[in-house]
């Protein structure tokens, strides 16, 4: 064992922070998350940069825009040439392996890990592609429907089970052959679960967890009408909900599973603590536990996520780091693109200088609440950039063809007075406005999104034809070294694989 951490990240799928309790939610059962976060800081006020699975984690593993690297949404090319926090970490030492969902899309499955023990649960192709030029149209066989409202409750396997079930399975298992390896080098472990993403079905231990338990209906009833913001009215009709009727008894139901399935992934962030534990690793490991966005989960009339609303940007991000950070809670603003930064700061890895995001270690003895962080999102529901720039109690959102959104979070948490028209608060808005203006090109990459897209468009429609060559991950196992084989010897094999 080196002086540096080992480090494991563990992250959720579609995990809105304001429903943990760590987060001042009441409901969840949630008691190894509760756990991480008594036992290392809870960042109360973490964003994701790009409310959308695949460009959320592009940036996360980056620590870049996604403008900057040109992947924009769930079917943009993550670059090989793009370096992430596991090429970094590799190079500075450290084995890099990753279980679970990373939503590479590509040929390059890997992206510096030197080992991947799943495939992905989502296609690595082009087939994904929004279509800004056509603003009306939807992808039915891909876009997320109101199915998953209307048909929730329990289900012993879906195809979301099946992942993780896996998932937890082969991460628990490469936390014992860690333990048992010859490798002196310490150890970086990505494990990625795809729940509670929707669809929202869970299976009956979990449910039968809130049995009795008031599950609450969303803070805000649905907006519509003139009071609807054109994004969130085109986010509608994109998720069918402006065709789709719900019931309450169903919007419970949806929540209810939702929950149910925070507590399933919390049985396997448990498992793994104690696999730590059992393992006498847990004082030399640091754990991070992030998601990749939030969830509307029926907040304003909305669902899933691809807005800036609080449910849908707002993520968990907990550090446990024995020895090194004390227990609290840090309330600088922070976002998934500090996180590649921060565990290079963590291994003791230098940093380039072409992140866009910081380590956020420094921000725990020394708070700066004050700091800007930003978002974009790019992808299906936007017909053009959206910008966020979150600073102070202030949110404030920019998109060409909408008018602005500007909120005071302080006074108004559920975001329902926008005050970019107020006459009051014009002199922010403009300033909020001219910062967008500096900060990014607007023009050009909307121009390079849109032919970003019709590129792979093309590209997806000629792959369609004659031979299908896919680039999803394929992992292999060598059967001629696992367990016993003649060319081992047996007291070797048995001597090596216990722990």
């Amino acid at each position: 064992m080196t002086d540096r951490p080992n480090i494991l990240l563990v992250m959720a799928d579609q995990l809105s922070a304001p429903f943990l309790r760590a987060y001042g939610g009441d409901t969840v059962v949630s008691p190894a998350i509760d756990r991480l976060a008594a036992e290392g800081v809870v960042f109360d006020r973490a964003y994701s940069n790009s409310p959308l699975c695949a460009p959320a984690r592009f940036s996360m593993m980056s620590g870049r825009l996604n403008s900057a690297i040109g992947a924009y949404d769930n079917a943009s090319e993550f670059a090989a040439g793009v370096p992430t926090f596991a090429h970094y970490l590799r190079a500075g030492g450290y084995q890099t392996s990753l279980v679970g969902k990373m939503h590479f899309v590509g040929p390059d499955q890997l992206h510096g890990y030197e080992e991947r023990l799943t495939t992905d649960i989502y296609p690595a192709d082009f087939g994904w592609t929004p279509n800004w030029d056509d603003p009306a149209g939807r992808f039915d066989w891909w876009f997320h429907n109101m199915d998953s409202v209307v048909g929730a409750g329990v289900a012993d396997v879906s195809n979301q089970l099946d992942y993780d079930d896996e998932v937890g399975f082969r991460a628990v298992r490469k936390l014992r052959d860690l333990a048992r390896t010859a490798d002196e080098r310490p150890w970086h472990l990505t494990v990625s679960f795809t729940h509670p993403h929707d669809p929202y079905v869970a299976r009956q231990e979990f449910w039968d967890l809130y049995d009795g338990v008031e599950i609450g209906l969303p803070s805000t009833p649905a907006i519509t009408g003139a009071d609807l913001d054109p994004h969130s009215a085109r986010l509608r009709h994109v998720i069918a909900a402006d065709v789709t009727d719900v019931t309450v008894d169903q919007i419970r139901a949806a929540r209810r599973a939702y929950f149910a399935n925070i507590s399933y992934v919390d049985r396997w962030i448990g498992e793994l603590f104690g696999t730590l534990e059992r393992h006498d690793m847990a004082d030399d490991t640091v754990v991070v536990f992030t998601s990749d966005h939030g969830d509307m989960l029926g907040e304003r009339g909305l669902w899933y996520k691809m807005n800036f609303f609080e449910h849908s940007a707002r993520i968990p991000f907990v550090v446990r780091a024995p020895g090194r950070l004390s227990p609290g809670r840090a309330t600088t603003p922070i976002t998934l693109m500090d996180l590649a930064p921060t565990l290079l700061d963590l291994g003791e890895v230098p940093a380039p200088e072409q992140f866009d995001g910081a380590s956020v270690l420094p921000f725990v003895a020394e708070p700066d609440p004050g700091r800007t962080v930003v978002g974009e999102f790019l992808g299906e529901g936007a017909v053009a950039p959206l910008f966020m720039i979150r600073r102070d109690d202030w949110k404030y959102v920019w998109s060409r063809p909408d008018p602005p959104q500007l909120y005071d979070l302080g006074t108004d948490p559920a975001e329902l007075v926008n005050l970019a028209e107020d006459p009051e608060h014009r002199g922010v808005a403009e300033a909020f406005a001219a910062e967008i203006h500096d900060r990014w090109d607007v023009a050009t990459i909307e121009a390079e999104v849109r032919a970003d897209q019709r590129a792979r468009r093309d590209v997806d429609r000629a792959m369609r034809q004659g031979r299908f060559e896919s680039w999803d991950f394929q992992p292999v196992a060598d059967a001629s070294e696992q367990y016993m084989r003649n060319h081992l010897d047996l007291n070797d094999v048995e001597q090596r694989r216990r722990a």
